[in-house]
């Protein structure tokens, strides 16, 4: 089996997924795909602090919770699909890198409800924790990275060479086709942090 890492950028509701592995010392993308893990097209699933906000705080309590447990199973559903896929091609996934935001620390869930912004960071959050455990419940460990380090880790893990990375990530759409958006793109960056640098 030759190895292989997966990289996620999280919206609300869902996550851009790639899975990446070295041929002959390049780059090659595996699979590029949008993961929705709502279940629903619901608002309320997508956004679940804004749903709760205007409910009493036991039951929005129980109402998030129950939106994460079905995030995670559709998760964690999703990922072994893409992971019996790749096993298919004789590739087994050995990671999994999910980019994060600044790391703001969350306050009790009755401030986050009475604040606007912090509903967006705390969705934020949830889906990121919703993959995370996806990734754990198919025994794949996982490397969160901050956005904001992400130049600094590739620079730390490449040195001279993390220009010429970028520039091949970059291009990589070419390849495989739209979309190739930053999401894919930076997904990609995170997932090449955790993927063993191929043997010369």
């Amino acid at each position: 089996m030759h190895r292989c890492a997966l990289g996620i950028r999280v919206h609300s509701g869902w996550g851009a997924l790639v899975a990446v592995t070295h041929v002959h010392g390049e780059i090659a993308m595996l699979d590029s795909r949008r993961v929705p893990i709502t279940g629903t097209t619901d608002a309320g699933a997508s956004q679940p602090y804004h749903a709760a906000r205007y409910l009493q705080l036991s039951e929005a309590e129980s109402f998030i919770a129950s939106a994460f447990a079905a995030a995670h199973t559709t998760a964690a559903s999703a990922l072994r699909e893409v992971i019996d896929e790749l096993r298919g091609q004789k590739f087994q996934v050995t990671g999994c890198a999910i980019l994060m935001a600044a790391g703001r620390t969350l306050p009790p869930l009755e401030k986050i409800l009475a604040a606007h912004p912090l509903l967006h960071t705390a969705e934020g959050v949830f889906f990121r924790e919703a993959f995370a455990k996806a990734c754990d419940s198919n025994s794949i460990p996982v490397t969160k990275t901050k956005e904001r380090d992400l130049e600094i880790a590739l620079t730390k893990k490449f040195g001279r060479t993390a220009p010429q990375i970028k520039n091949k990530v970059q291009h990589l759409g070419r390849h495989i086709g739209s979309p190739w958006t930053s999401d894919q793109k930076l997904a990609t960056q995170a997932a090449l942090l955790i993927l063993p640098t191929p043997k010369k």
